[in-house]
Parts: C-alpha cells; structure tokens; sequence
C-alpha cells in the first residue's frame, strides 16, 4: 500500500477536494486511527514534499486525481509510508539494473563524468540525470526530488 493510496483516502472517504491540516490530522489519526497526530504531520509535510500533496493557503488538495486511486476494503497503510525516498539512490539502481551493472560502477561513471567532464563543477543529481539520459533510463519521476535536493544548498 502506498504513499499515494494513503493520501487519496480521506479525499476518496470523505468526498472532498481539499481539505485544512487538522481535518487531515483528524482522519488519519483519530477517526481511523492508523497513526499518531505527529506521524500525521510528518505524513503530510512529506507528501507535499514529494510533490503528492499541494497547499493552496490553508488547504491541501492532492497532486493528482484522487478518484482514480482504488482504495482496497479494509485498507491501513503500513509504516513504509514513512520511508523518505531517496531519489539519487533509486536513480542509481534503475541505471545499474538496466546497465546490468553494480550500483557502484554507475556511481564511478558518475564521479569520472564531474571529474572529467566538468572539473568538479556538477552536482552528484545533475551528473546522474546526464548519465540516466545518456543511457535512456526513465528517471522522469525522480527529477524534481533530485532539483528539490540541488536547490536544498546544504552542500
């Protein structure tokens, strides 16, 4: 069960197109009771994050259509929802699983191409996007979390 499933349905149960935070605190942790009022906040701000979830003043709508998710009977997410994706790493395991290689020799072709190619100049997320492109491995869906990551400026 997924990040997304969880965050269609209070959208899909309650039949509405946006929703304040406490309202979405509420049903997932005292209405169903599939957490606590912090992992519901931790919820939230990460599905925002990852670009699930979308604030328009004090409402959230979801980034995509709600009423195409299917939410199964009896549905309670597990504590996988949690896991904060990591983006370059998954890029890195695409690449390597297309390339039939290791992840550590996409990650050496990642360091030769911003030693070699860019002096040093190009961040480890930009350099995967290259070699991700040059190889023609889809990674569309990890790119804007690997921009959010450049843009962080934690470096």
């Amino acid at each position: 069960m997924t990040l997304k499933t969880t965050i269609a349905a209070p959208f899909r149960h309650l039949r509405k197109a946006a929703m304040k935070k406490s309202e979405l605190v509420y049903y997932y942790a005292l209405d169903r009771k599939w957490m606590s009022t912090e992992q519901a906040a931790m919820l939230l701000r990460n599905a925002e994050e990852d670009g699930l979830l979308a604030r328009e003043g004090d409402l959230y709508k979801p980034a995509f259509d709600a009423g195409t998710v299917t939410i199964p009977i009896g549905f309670k997410p597990t504590s996988a929802i949690f896991d904060r994706k990591d983006a370059f790493g998954e890029a890195v395991t695409r690449i390597a699983h297309v390339l039939k290689k290791e992840d550590t020799e996409v990650v050496a072709e990642m360091n030769r191409l911003i030693i070699e190619g860019f002096d040093h100049n190009l961040l480890p997320e930009a350099a995967i996007a290259i070699i991700a492109r040059r190889h023609k491995v889809c990674i569309d869906d990890l790119i804007p979390v690997l921009e959010k990551n450049m843009k962080k400026g934690d470096r």
